[in-house]
């Protein structure tokens, strides 16, 4: 869209004659601009879930100043956005932009899509680390390769911060991350002591900005919790305004107990609760969704505050040991590994992957077969061109049953291998996009078309689950109306994580603004070809600096650390 600078002050002296009237010295001067940024003539979604309005959004320093009606407010730069929507910039609720940001700060993948805060800590978080912890996470990245100098999670996101990043970032506190830093990788209670000493990093970390608690309840260590640690962690947070989010225990075959202990633990300690990717998966599970959507509904009912989020993919993505048994894992990878080699663990392993359970969370069972399972990401360059193969078709090529070549491919690769499992119902994606109560998430890192990360193939959703909402959800399926979809991805979210002054096109909130094409707006990455950016997004503001301009990067890193409601920083 066309934008130009606002005139400058001037003044034209004219000689006017009249008549027989001396010469009169004339000046007409041009108005002075007095704000930053004026978007003019858009339809405004404020984030309230209102309908759109015709009117303008005035910028100045890092703050709307006025919405709709500007009265005398000219920018310095001036947009015109007739035709376009403007709204709050998106959050997506669960990120893991965490090594990606310190790689490349431009969070291109995310921000053309229209994404200013990238909400992190599903289970693992970037701290609270042990020295220990440090060397595994400098020893087991991939192709994203960076230092770790902090500590804390606090000096995590404040490193960001301060590295550059075109994004606002934000997280909660690993429940993994606090088990590991006093248990390790073990598979026990802690003592009185060390869930002590885990509360209080939890404290520490919420005054110094976190959001919550977050877990991720089907991989080891974190499956070794029980459900009384989990509540002690979320009392500690909630004494700081904070809440509860979890990839629940199960998804699949014990959906509904593991919702019923998300709702429990929030019942214990009036913490609000999210669900992160709420989903039903296996198909034996996807009848089940009713009686979630009943179960989370009766507890709102209650005064609880209960939520979820989701990305609108018929797939999940994670890593080959979430096909393997917990016990296996035990210990961390090195163990995990030499276990695999043992020709009678193997063989026991082999059994368990293949025998359906609800001891836990089979995703291998739950995509129905090796050829629902993709693999897109290898450590080691003697594996990457496997990328983008099935499971099946590698079983074939290496001659072996899926089972051992999955366990031949994690001790291979140094890794867990990333990998996408093909496991919910289209028709279930469409019914949770429909509840008010749903947020949305890219569960994914924030790239570019560019390596190093096109060393491996991530998930779709990376590049393209806001837009497919926008796009494909609201306006071909018209699912829910565009002002909804817009509410969901800003001021709910907000409000869910006690975030004050973002989320709502309002004067005083911080200019995280959005404008974008609502009529053609398109995502673009497919499981095939996933490195494709979405179209559709025109420009958008963080904190009043512009990162996107005409749907190009502008290069700016205005993003910041953005704190959760126990914060007592200053």
């Amino acid at each position: 869209m066309l934008s130009r600078p606002a005139a400058p002050r001037f003044c034209l002296p004219a000689l006017v004659l009249l008549l027989a009237a001396p010469l009169v010295l004339a000046s007409a001067c041009a108005p002075e601009p007095n704000v930053d940024v004026v978007l003019r003539g858009g339809t405004i979604f404020d984030g309230s879930g209102q309908p759109g309005f015709d009117g303008d959004v005035a910028i100045d320093g890092d703050t709307i100043v006025a919405v709709g009606d500007v009265g005398d407010l000219i920018g310095r730069t001036e947009f015109d956005v007739t035709g376009l929507a403007v709204s709050p910039g998106f959050v997506n609720m669960l990120s893991w932009a965490t090594s990606s940001l310190l790689v490349d700060g431009a969070a291109q993948s995310d921000v053309r899509q229209g994404v200013t805060l990238e909400v992190m800590g599903e289970g693992e978080s970037m701290g609270p680390i042990t020295g220990a912890m440090r060397e595994d996470m400098i020893r087991f990245q991939g192709d994203l390769k960076h230092e770790v100098p902090w500590t804390t999670l606090a000096e995590y996101l404040q490193h960001v911060e301060d590295r550059g990043s075109s994004v606002n970032v934000a997280s909660f506190v690993g429940a993994t991350t606090v088990r590991v830093h006093e248990l390790g990788y073990e598979d026990r209670a802690p003592t009185p002591d060390e869930l002590e000493r885990m509360k209080e990093l939890v404290r520490a970390e919420m005054r110094a900005g976190a959001l919550g608690v977050g877990s991720s309840l089907i991989y080891a260590p974190a499956f070794y919790a029980d459900t009384d640690e989990l509540t002690a962690l979320v009392e500690a947070a909630a004494e700081y305004g904070g809440m509860y989010i979890s990839h629940m225990r199960s998804e699949g075959n014990r959906l509904l107990e593991s919702v019923d202990e998300l709702i429990g633990i929030a019942r214990a300690t009036g913490a609000p609760a999210e669900i992160y990717h709420l989903k039903a998966a296996g198909q034996d599970n996807w009848g089940k969704l009713d009686q979630v959507i009943e179960r989370v509904e009766a507890a709102r009912g209650e005064g609880l505050r209960i939520t979820a989020d989701m990305y609108t993919y018929t797939a999940g993505a994670t890593g080959l040991d979430a096909a393997m048994p917990p016990w296996v894992q035990e210990g961390g990878y090195d163990a995990w590994a030499a276990r695999l080699r043992d020709p009678s663990v193997r063989a026991r392993v082999a059994r368990e992957m293949t025998t359906p359970t609800d001891e836990w969370e089979n995703l291998a069972l739950a995509a129905g077969s090796p050829e629902r399972v993709l693999l897109v990401g290898f450590r080691a360059d003697s594996l990457k061109h496997l990328t983008g193969r099935t499971l099946a078709e590698v079983a074939e090529l290496y001659g072996t049953p899926w089972q051992t070549t999955a366990m031949d491919l994690v001790v291979k690769d140094g890794s867990r291998v990333s990998t996408v499992y093909f496991m919910m119902s289209e028709d279930n994606v469409e019914k949770q996009i429909a509840l008010p109560w749903m947020a949305f998430d890219s569960d994914a890192e924030a790239l570019a078309t560019e390596e190093p990360f096109t060393l491996s193939n991530p998930h779709p959703r990376a590049y393209g689950n806001f837009a497919r909402l926008l796009g494909h959800y609201v306006r071909d399926r018209q699912i829910i109306p565009l002002q909804e979809a817009v509410r969901r991805l800003t001021s709910f979210p907000t409000r869910n994580l006690g975030i004050a002054d973002r989320g709502r096109l309002a004067p005083g909130y911080f200019a995280d603004v959005v404008v974008f094409d609502a009529v053609n707006i398109q995502d673009h990455a497919t499981f095939e070809e996933p490195h494709q950016y979405a179209t559709g997004v025109v420009h958008v503001f963080v904190n009043g600096g512009q990162v996107l301009r005409d749907g190009e990067h502008t290069g700016a890193m205005p993003g910041r650390f953005v704190k959760g409601p126990g914060y007592q920083g200053g």
